[in-house]
């Protein structure tokens, strides 16, 4: 049997042999994926490996116990690798149906609890999605700020001018050019992360009492966000592949029930779904017609797991009709508080809004990150992220295939760093939500991910942290919990 070699696509000879090492465990993992190796067949020697990819023999060594971490092969005493008879993957949560008629948000009271404890150390972190400092590994960009602070912190300590600094916004719009969205600089405003980007969206195209289409189930900082500004909204069923379902988004449109409309294009938090091509036009178009504004979530739409970037709807959008959102919290700097809003023709009343809440966004922060931006180094960093994230969530859904109770259902995202878990309906997460901070483990329960208290069946969990044997061990116990709540 030959094997192909692959280059490892990077010059640093330091990150070469870490890059060689994953890209060996890709190539088998995808032979086995394709049935050129089946289950239960003898993996290839190392000293085969080696001389056929002209890789070190230790090399080699570091492939396959990732792989053997992943449960892709298994050893077997005196007789060398195999691969592992692996079990079949947990089906896709159903998509849910909630009424489609507008309601007030009524934000759990387990929101303000689970904020609280997802913060502290001392339990697995499972719950929000933040990413690690360890994953982050940001060194780079928190010398950049201790420099620029150095050199230039009496000239960058005053307000930042409305939209925020030049450098960044510009910056930001070389990013958008990537995904087909031509912008100007003076298009963008900075924001203090997306959920101030989300709420100065929302101040621009609704008024109290306005109801709006959201996604259900949906991130319980935009209910939040949307509670506090007294508007009313309509949960929109979503399938866990393709997203919002179109003909129930049509529906709520012909009856003229929303003043707007919420919805994320890639990678949903918590489902993780991306929406197809066709279906986002499809929801453009409808938008369109009906006058209806589209806020588009896209905060992770850079953590990728394929080739491509999916198309943001506001690279789709030929009617001005998208206010588009975005922030570096979740793959960069979370404590920056460094997002961005493209609100179109609506930029008049986002600036307005954003003089009376925040006023400004901390210019350090914003300069420093521009230079980050323009020298490469965010590219490099995506390029990790989005493999650590893609092995933490392999290994999660492994772990929670094997312990998890029977009827366990979740989502297979192709990027971000949260899993979805639908749990048999005779499990209430809230209570297992209690149970688990006594085992010491974290986690985000279904009902907070809607505005009417559905989901107390189901679960979000967080990959943000990166995988280890306590992430391994905190899972194994939720698992169990579970199994015992449904005895």
């Amino acid at each position: 049997m030959s094997f192909e070699a692959r280059p490892t696509g990077d010059s640093d000879s330091r990150l070469a042999t870490r890059f060689r090492y994953e890209e060996l465990a890709d190539f088998i993992a995808g032979l086995v994926e394709s049935g050129t190796l089946p289950a239960g067949s003898r993996a290839p020697s190392l000293r085969e490996i080696s001389a056929q990819h002209r890789a070190s023999l230790n090399t080699v060594v570091q492939a396959y116990k990732v792989l053997e971490d992943r449960g892709v092969l298994e050893v077997r005493p005196r007789s060398g690798y195999y691969v592992a008879r692996m079990s079949a993957a947990l089906p896709l949560p159903a998509p849910p149906r909630p009424p489609l008629h507008p309601t007030k948000v009524a934000v759990s009271g387990l929101m303000l609890q689970l904020l609280e404890n997802a913060s502290n150390e001392a339990y697995v972190p499972l719950g929000c999605a933040i990413p690690s400092a360890r994953i982050l590994a940001s060194s780079k960009l928190d010398r950049i700020l201790a420099r620029t602070a150095r050199v230039k912190g009496s000239l960058l300590n005053t307000y930042s001018p409305p939209r925020g600094e030049l450098p960044l916004r510009m910056e930001i719009a070389r990013r958008a050019m990537r995904f087909g969205q031509a912008l100007s600089p003076d298009a963008i405003a900075v924001t203090c992360g997306c959920t101030e980007a989300l709420a100065l969206a929302l101040d621009a195209v609704t008024e109290p009492g306005d109801a709006v289409a959201i996604e259900s189930p949906t991130y319980f900082g935009l209910l939040q966000v949307l509670r506090m500004r007294g508007l009313r909204v309509v949960e929109l069923p979503t399938d866990a592949e393709t997203g919002v379902v179109v003909n129930a988004l049509r529906e709520v449109l012909v009856a003229g029930r929303v003043r707007a409309c919420v919805l994320a294009s890639s990678f949903q938090n918590p489902m993780g779904f991306t929406m197809s091509l066709e279906n986002r036009r499809e929801v453009l178009r409808l938008l369109a017609t009906h006058r209806v504004p589209l806020i588009e979530d896209d905060v992770y739409g850079d953590i990728h797991f394929g080739k491509e970037r999916p198309i943001p709807f506001s690279a789709l959008d030929r009617h001005d009709n998208t206010i588009y959102c975005g922030s570096f919290s979740k793959t960069l700097a979370p404590g920056y508080r460094i997002g961005w809003v493209v609100p179109g023709r609506h930029m008049a009343r986002v600036l307005e809004s954003k003089l009376a809440s925040t006023l400004a966004t901390p210019v350090l922060a914003q300069t420093a990150l521009a230079e980050f931006l323009s020298n490469g180094d965010y590219d490099r960093h995506l390029r990790r992220l989005r493999r650590q994230f893609a092995d933490t969530l392999e290994r999660m859904s492994r772990t929670i295939g094997q312990a998890f109770p029977p009827g366990t259902t979740v989502t297979r995202p192709e990027g971000n760093f949260v899993l979805w878990l639908e749990l048999p309906k005779t499990v209430d997460t809230r209570a297992l939500f209690v149970q688990a901070l006594k085992k010491g483990v974290c986690f985000a329960p279904g009902v907070v991910f809607s505005a009417s208290g559905r989901y107390a069946h189901c679960m979000r969990l967080s990959g943000g942290y990166g995988w280890d044997a306590r992430i391994e061990k905190g899972l194994r116990t939720l698992g169990a919990l579970a199994a015992e709540a449904l005895r």
